[in-house]
């Protein structure tokens, strides 16, 4: 049931841009925040929350722009597989610091690192651009050159693919004794130690991922839109994507789509048809699934579609 499901939703992702073109932009842009919310909920199943994911999601952006401008890396994939390999590595340096902390300590050191990093990208004009921020051309895949309106198909449906690979594996990783760790460290992490298990290395591995999977998606967003600024990794940013990922659920790798995608219609319809009262709406939506909705839209769709009679 959970795989026809999943056929849907990418059934879905691929008809309505056909008949609605202007869909083709949210719905690859719901992806990109997508992939970002999931490398937070990746973090949130050990109960660490990280209000500075937007740190990681600027640096995929900005690691193809300067891919793309200075390094003359041109081609699609090796731009997104760059961002990804920078996104983890400095993910790796940050990590070393970061798995010592819990609690509001972990959120409060990652939102002053991603403001720092902010800082700089606002300041260092001669490298990023200053406020202005850094355009990205438009790439090449595999030597051919692209149109415009060919990339942006070309990441909605390519990042489709992409969505279901990277999800499985992530899925994978999640069952694997290390990913199946991650709840134990809420829960009960001395136990943990006394098994055996390094922590540290577990909750390091664990950011490292997030920080790749938000890097993917950063570089998608940058692609996307074309240009770069400081203002991706500001708070708000950050703030936005955990929303994201417990809008959706933490329960599976679908929930933080299914968030994006929630967030991202709502805003497009509401600025739209009520563009006097979006934030209003918006705002009432997320209330409705903060209080009805512990499990977020993931627990709701998974209840939807559980089988077997009820005990």
């Amino acid at each position: 049931m959970r795989i026809a499901l999943l056929l849907a939703l990418a059934a879905l992702f691929v008809a309505f841009p056909l008949a609605f073109p202007w869909l083709a932009f949210v719905f690859t842009l719901v992806i990109s925040k997508g992939f970002a919310a999931l490398g937070v909920a990746v973090l949130l199943r050990a109960g660490l929350i990280s209000i500075g994911h937007a740190l990681f999601y600027s640096l995929g952006a900005y690691t193809v722009a300067y891919l793309s401008r200075g390094a003359g890396v041109t081609d699609l994939i090796l731009q997104l597989a760059g961002a990804v390999a920078v996104s983890s590595l400095v993910g790796l340096i940050i990590g070393l610091f970061m798995v010592r902390y819990r609690g509001i300590f972990f959120a409060m050191l990652n939102l002053a690192v991603s403001m720092v990093f902010f800082t700089l990208l606002s300041k260092l004009y001669a490298l990023t651009g200053g406020t202005d921020g850094v355009r990205i051309g438009t790439p090449t895949l595999f030597g051919t050159t692209i149109e415009r309106d060919t990339l942006e198909s070309i990441l909605l449906y390519g990042g489709l693919v992409l969505a279901f690979g990277v999800g499985y594996l992530v899925h994978r990783y999640l069952k694997s004794p290390m990913g199946e760790a991650l709840p134990a460290v809420e829960t009960n992490e001395i136990r943990l130690e006394y098994l055996g298990i390094a922590v540290p290395r577990v909750l390091l591995a664990a950011y490292v991922a997030s920080a790749g999977l938000a890097g993917l998606g950063g570089a998608m967003y940058g692609l996307l839109v074309g240009h770069v600024s400081p203002e991706l990794a500001y708070w708000t940013i950050s703030g936005q994507l955990v929303l994201v990922a417990v809008l959706g659920g933490i329960g599976g790798v679908v929930g933080p789509f299914v968030g994006a995608f929630f967030l991202e219609i709502i805003r497009s319809f509401a600025v739209i048809y009520f563009d006097n009262i979006w934030n209003l709406i918006i705002g009432a939506g997320l209330l409705i699934v903060i209080f009805f909705l512990p499990r977020g839209l993931y627990g709701l769709i998974e209840r939807a579609t559980q089988r077997g009679p009820r005990r």
